[in-house]
């Protein structure tokens, strides 16, 4: 049998070239396998007739089977539509088109049997079945019709007449095509141990499914496999990267560490850091490269957990470096880290861009001669003229924000690969970490520090305002600030947001006493900083500003977080922003202000905003309400798979199954050369678009 992989789409029957570059266009579809592994999203069971007189407006899809009994066009120009007087004998409905109107007279006949297919709507008082599928009655047998597949499409593609019966029709001619039966890319093995449909059984049910039964099991069969595959990929090149590359042994905890611990503890570590640290610690006497994720909501004290890990590499006589996304965080993170070590003899250095001349080379010169124990930088730090003596150790705050490659970079300053912290404070959900950073060992600081009061979170409608400006103005009067997010920075005509702009002014006439900052995505760097500066110095009182500020800036003393159009965040981005308040040890507020109008489904946002400060708790209900989206950025995951079938927020026990699944093949075999797995390793060759070694660089 042919390959179906390389089958161009445009040689099968109803296909052809214009049709074949729409598929490629606007469904990515090129070859047979594409269209094959393009599943419908939905099914209608078709094998029962209904009466006209059963039917209202309410009901999904119907069937009837009758004959017309005349035409009539009815309206002009752009309004002008056909419309067929169908009956059965208990009643009559309307069937309407608005296009193709010279074809379908010539097409259907009055007063001869035919099928209808369609949603019934109520119109005028007359139920009505717009643009309906049509069968000669003698065409059809109700037994054989069953589930009928429905297929997305986009509009270009329908006005190309490519809708979803259109797909469905390419799809019964792609079977017909299939002499043989499709190879099977899992392994006999696998098949039986876990009961699993076979690979050709499960695509022809997918889309044609004999009976609601065998259509579970192709759904089964096809996420099984899909998930399968995207934790074998991660698990085997995990394993190869254990097995190339050593880490540093790190055997004592020594004096730095132990004066700090000593002496410099702000407060009492949480149970929850005193685990992660433990977990660290044995990954860096372990003889293996640390790899770890720490996960931690906004103020669970991941700094200090860095630290401490930055302090047993320098006992150990390495160097070690913190990079953050922006100059602000750096900034931060440095006057931070400063404070914490004040009294100890430890030289921490900050370089970012905007460092340069003297200082810049005295710095340089202290990372090569080994005086500068610890770096805190910005993306300066990947630069090819920072070289370190000895760098034993990295911590990355917020990942997402650096790609896969940079951190590459990292790894060529130092002979043998430094041990690696990724730092968080997006909650991700265990069934979604596992994808993207399934190369990760994830730790979770899952308690507040003592002495923080949990952020109070109200929902307030946008007619309310007065009651809302009254509490700002008393928590401005006892000195706190405040942030107040808009979503947009321009006008857009669509959608009508209270803009920025607008904003801004209406808040500056309103608070003429205070004053506004101003920071939005727009704003040159140097602009934004100066303008959060101020805010941080305690200048201004109110910081108005889109989503830029979402990640980083500690200001202790803001106790306010107004979101306005709180409706048009996903929630964890809400989450995200509420974190900017409640670091200090005052009640903090966060107001989700919205308009009246809401659909269910932002309500059920907004409630469980206002329920749970707990960002893992939020990610998930995230994760349920939106999906994952696209896993396949490159710059967050080095998933080279993007999900066809198989859904993380609701198939996370799928996932976490194909996971130990995947582990013990590859603790059997990890150099992949057992026969019985060699279609294992071959159908994952074949999966990976990108050659690129994915293990080497995250």
């Amino acid at each position: 049998m042919f390959d179906i992989t390389t089958r161009d789409i445009k040689y099968l029957q109803g296909v052809g070239p214009q049709r074949a570059t729409m598929l490629n266009k606007e469904l990515n579809i090129y070859s047979l396998r594409d269209l094959l592994y393009y599943f419908p999203y939905k099914y209608v069971d078709r094998s029962r007739l209904y009466y006209i007189h059963e039917i209202d407006g309410n009901m999904p899809y119907i069937q009837l089977k009758g004959q017309i009994l005349s035409f009539e066009t009815v309206g002009e120009g752009r309004q002008r539509r056909l419309v067929a007087h169908f009956s059965d004998g208990t009643g009559v409905v309307d069937l309407v088109w608005f296009q193709g109107i010279k074809y379908l007279m010539g097409r259907y006949k009055a007063h001869e049997d035919y099928i209808v297919f369609g949603k019934p709507t109520v119109f005028n008082g007359r139920i009505n079945v717009a643009h309906p599928d049509i069968d000669p009655a003698k065409e059809l047998t109700l037994s054989t019709m069953g589930l009928q597949p429905y297929y997305n499409t986009t509009e270009k593609m329908k006005r190309a007449g490519l809708n979803s019966h259109a797909l469905e029709k390419l799809m019964n001619n792609a079977f017909a095509l299939l002499q043989g039966t499709l190879p099977e890319t899992l392994s006999d093995h696998l098949v039986e141990k876990h009961h699993l449909m076979s690979l050709d059984e499960a695509l022809r049910n997918i889309h044609f499914p004999q009976s609601p039964e065998k259509l579970r099991h192709a759904q089964y069969r096809l996420k099984f496999e899909e998930l399968f595959y995207v934790q074998l990929n991660i698990l085997r090149y995990t394993k190869d990267r254990q097995r190339k590359y050593r880490g540093l042994v790190f055997e004592r905890v020594g004096e730095v560490f132990n004066t700090f611990y000593a002496q410099n503890l702000p407060f009492q570590l949480t149970g929850a850091q005193k685990r992660v640290i433990k977990e660290i610690r044995k990954d860096m006497g372990s003889g293996r490269q640390m790899n770890r994720l720490l996960q931690g909501d906004v103020g669970s004290g991941k700094t200090l957990v860095a630290l401490m890990s930055m302090l047993i590499a320098l006992d150990n006589g390495y160097q070690a470096c913190m990079m953050a996304p922006t100059e602000i965080l750096a900034a931060q993170h440095y006057e931070t880290i400063q404070q914490l070590l004040f009294g100890m003899d430890v030289r921490v250095e900050l370089l970012m861009g905007s460092v340069k001349g003297k200082k810049r080379e005295e710095i340089l010169k202290g990372l090569l001669t080994g005086e500068v124990q610890i770096l805190i930088g910005t993306h300066a730090v990947l630069e090819d003229t920072v070289n370190f003596t000895s760098l034993g150790m990295v911590v990355i705050d917020e990942q997402h924000r650096f790609g896969v490659a940079q951190r590459a970079k990292l790894w060529a300053k130092n002979t043998c690969p430094p041990h690696v912290l990724v730092m968080t404070a997006t909650p991700i959900p265990r069934t979604l970490a596992m994808t993207l950073y399934g190369d990760l060992d994830v730790s979770v600081i899952d308690e507040l520090p003592p002495g923080r009061k949990p952020i109070q979170t109200i929902h307030q409608f946008d007619n309310r305002r007065a009651s809302l400006y009254a509490g700002i103005r008393k928590q401005i009067g006892e000195g706190r600030q405040v942030y107040i997010v808009y979503p947009l920075i321009k006008e857009s005509e669509k959608i009508d947001i209270k803009n920025l702009e607008e904003g801004y002014g209406h808040i500056c006439a309103e608070f003429p006493e205070c004053k506004v900052s101003k920071v939005h995505g727009q704003m040159k760097p140097a602009e934004k900083d100066a303008e959060m500066q101020r805010f941080v110095n305690g200048e201004t009182q109110i910081m108005v500003a889109t989503t830029v500020i979402e990640v980083g800036v500690n200001v202790p003393n803001a106790s306010v977080m107004v979101i306005e159009n709180a409706e048009r965040f996903g929630l964890s981005q809400l989450h995200q922003l509420r974190g900017r308040v409640g670091r200090g040890a005052d009640q903090s507020y966060c107001i989700l202000v919205t308009s009246y109008k809401l659909s269910e489904e932002t309500r059920k946002r907004l409630e469980i905003m206002v329920q749970t400060n707990d960002g893992f708790e939020i990610a998930e209900a995230d994760l349920k309400l939106r999906g994952p989206g696209d896993l396949e950025g490159t710059q967050q995951s080095g998933v080279a798979f993007d999900l066809k079938i198989a859904d993380i927020a609701r198939d996370g026990q799928l996932l976490q199954h194909v996971r130990e699944i995947a582990a013990e093949i590859i603790d059997k075999d990890p150099t992949g050369i057992l026969p019985e797995n060699e279609v294992l390793w071959r159908q994952l060759q074949s999966l990976r678009k990108t050659n690129i070694n994915w293990a080497a660089i995250s």
